[in-house]
């Protein structure tokens, strides 16, 4: 069997995903584009909605846990009084309740229940996987199945009414693994019916915000030190360089981690993050200087 080409390109891009495509759909634009099979992204977007969607092309790949791991803003609508199947406007009409309540009461039950760490139930109509198989992949095959609620946290919530009494416009910053749809729906029950979400757009995600974005065609790729800017850096010489390419552990650097490690020249040599022993010790090695398109 042929061994595949290595890949000669590495960075990151930051897309404006457009709606109706899918964060998949968009790994293979990239692909396309830059003639690179290793390409993925950080952090699924449901095809309806728009926004920010990191990239990883070649060797960044390998740094797209450290991507996904950084908390997101998002903005959108809730539409109270309406349910539907997948949570969102894509869905089925699934239970309609007559409704009456003010801002006031809205921003009310958002401060006490849905702010700071909670606990969320994710939705059958999401991508995580449950003994092997992803949730909306059972979903489609008529498949419910118990969810366990998982700890996330909503760092700002900011609900403002629209001319409508039963939309109001929303913008959540929230730690990374936040279901928004669910905040939509959770909110519609404790106002005593339902709700759903809809024009759902991430307008961030960590440090990279729309200023950063442009389209699958034309988003240029930051380099794997850019990519990790939202990490403590540490400068390293090059003897300590040679001892990072060789996997070794290091006494610990100011902070908790993880830390991009850089060598003299600014270039990202490794990842690393705290160990029990109070060490720093690797997560990712990249290879010596990697091919790196930025234009």
């Amino acid at each position: 069997m042929a061994r595949r080409k290595p890949a000669s390109i590495h960075g990151l891009a930051v897309v404006d995903k457009p709606a109706g495509v899918t964060s998949h759909d968009v790994v293979g634009m990239m692909r396309r584009r830059l003639h690179e099979r290793r390409v993925g992204h950080a952090g699924t977007l449901d095809p309806d909605a728009t926004g920010i969607l990191l990239v990883g092309v070649g060797n960044a790949t390998r740094l797209l846990r450290f991507l996904t791991a950084l908390g997101k803003t998002y903005t959108a609508e809730v539409v109270l009084g309406v349910e539907t199947s997948t949570l969102d406007a894509s869905g089925e009409v699934t239970a309609t309740h007559v409704m009456s309540v003010t801002p006031d009461q809205v921003r009310a039950v958002v401060e006490q229940h849905l702010t700071g760490p909670i606990m969320q139930v994710p939705p059958m109509v999401s991508a995580l996987k449950i003994d092997g198989k992803r949730l909306h992949e059972l979903a489609r095959e008529g498949i419910e199945v118990e969810r366990q609620p998982r700890p996330v946290t909503i760092h700002r919530f900011l609900v403002e009414p629209t001319a409508d009494p039963l939309v109001y416009r929303i913008e959540v910053t929230c730690s990374s693994g936040t279901y928004v749809r669910t905040l939509a729906a959770d909110l519609g029950t404790l106002l005593g019916g339902g709700a759903h979400l809809r024009d759902l757009r991430r307008t961030a995600c960590g440090s990279f915000g729309e200023p950063d974005a442009a389209s699958p065609d034309d988003a240029v790729l930051l380099t794997p030190a850019e990519a990790m800017r939202d990490y403590p850096a540490v400068t390293v010489s090059d003897e300590v360089v040679a001892m990072v390419r060789n996997g070794r552990a290091l006494p610990a650097f100011p902070g908790d981690g993880p830390w991009a490690v850089l060598d003299p020249g600014g270039e990202l040599v490794a990842m690393y993050e705290s160990s029990p022993d109070g060490r720093a010790v690797p997560a990712v090695v990249l290879p010596a200087s990697p091919v790196t398109l930025t234009d």
